[in-house]
C-alpha cells in the first residue's frame, strides 16, 4: 500500500526578510526537499520560497491557492495529491499556517483521511504578543477578528472586557491593519479608564513595541498603528 504524503505546516516571518533571525534551522533545512506548497498567495509564496531555498528554482515547484475562496472540492483535490504519495507544505500570508489562517480547512480534511500532519516551529503573533503583554499567560481566549461594522464592534469589545474582567483571562484579538486606529479608538472610546489593554505591533520587525497600558493611559498617548499588523488584548 502506498504511503501517504506527509502534510507540513510551515511558518513563514510576519513581515520581516530576514528569515534566518526568526524561522528556525530545521525548517529551512526541509522547505527546500519540498515541491508541493499550498499557499494563500502565490506571489508571497513565491517570495518567501525562494528566500527559504529554492531561488532559481520556483518554476520547478507545484503551487495551489488555499485562501478563504478555497471550495470544498478543491480541498479534496488538494488531498489526493497528499495520498498519492506526495509531502506537502502549507505556508500563510505571515506566522504559523492554520491558526486565523484557511489553512486549517486542509488541516481537518487531512486528519479525516489518516494523514500525517506535522507543525512546524516559528512565530505566532499571538503568543509572542501575549507572552509580551504581562497579561494572563495560563487563561486567555483568542476571538481573531472582531465584527467590522462599528456599533457590533463596541458591543463585542464590552462584552470582552466584561468577560476578562469576571474570569481574569486574557481577551485577545486582531484587526485588518487599515482598520487598527478605528479598532483602539472604539476601545478606548466604550472600555473603563483601569482596564489594561495591550497592543502589539509589527512584532519581530525593527520598530515592533509591545506596550500595555490602562485605556486612561491610552487616551493620553495614543499611537499611529494604521496599517501597522496588531494583536490586541484586553
Amino acid at each position: 500500500m502506498q504511503r501517504a504524503g506527509v502534510l507540513y505546516l510551515i511558518p513563514t516571518t510576519l513581515g520581516s526578510d530576514r528569515l534566518s533571525d526568526v524561522i528556525p534551522e530545521g525548517v529551512l533545512r526541509l522547505v527546500p526537499e519540498l515541491t508541493h506548497f499550498f499557499v494563500e498567495e502565490l506571489r508571497s509564496g513565491r517570495r518567501f520560497l525562494s528566500a527559504a531555498g529554492h531561488k532559481g528554482n520556483i518554476e520547478n515547484l507545484t503551487l495551489f491557492e488555499l485562501n478563504e475562496h478555497t471550495k470544498d472540492a478543491e480541498i479534496e483535490e488538494f488531498v489526493n495529491i497528499l495520498l498519492r504519495g506526495d509531502d506537502a507544505g502549507i505556508l500563510s500570508e505571515a506566522g504559523i499556517p492554520a491558526v486565523a489562517d484557511p489553512g486549517a480547512k486542509l488541516v481537518a480534511v487531512a486528519h479525516l483521511k489518516g494523514i500525517k500532519v506535522v507543525p512546524l516551529s516559528g512565530p505566532s503573533s499571538i503568543i509572542l504578543a501575549l507572552a509580551g503583554s504581562g497579561m494572563n499567560g495560563q487563561n486567555f481566549q483568542f476571538h481573531g477578528y472582531l465584527p467590522v461594522k462599528p456599533e457590533e464592534r463596541r458591543s463585542s469589545l464590552k462584552r470582552l472586557e466584561t468577560l476578562s474582567r469576571s474570569t481574569g483571562s486574557s481577551q485577545i484579538f486582531i484587526e485588518t491593519p487599515y482598520r487598527n486606529n478605528a479598532m483602539l479608538s472604539d476601545i478606548l472610546e466604550v472600555c473603563s479608564p483601569a482596564t489594561k489593554v495591550c497592543v502589539a505591533a509589527n512584532i519581530t520587525l525593527e520598530d515592533s513595541f509591545v506596550v500595555t497600558k490602562s485605556v486612561a493611559e491610552w487616551r493620553r498617548e495614543r499611537p499611529d498603528i494604521n496599517k501597522k499588523p496588531c494583536v490586541f488584548i484586553i
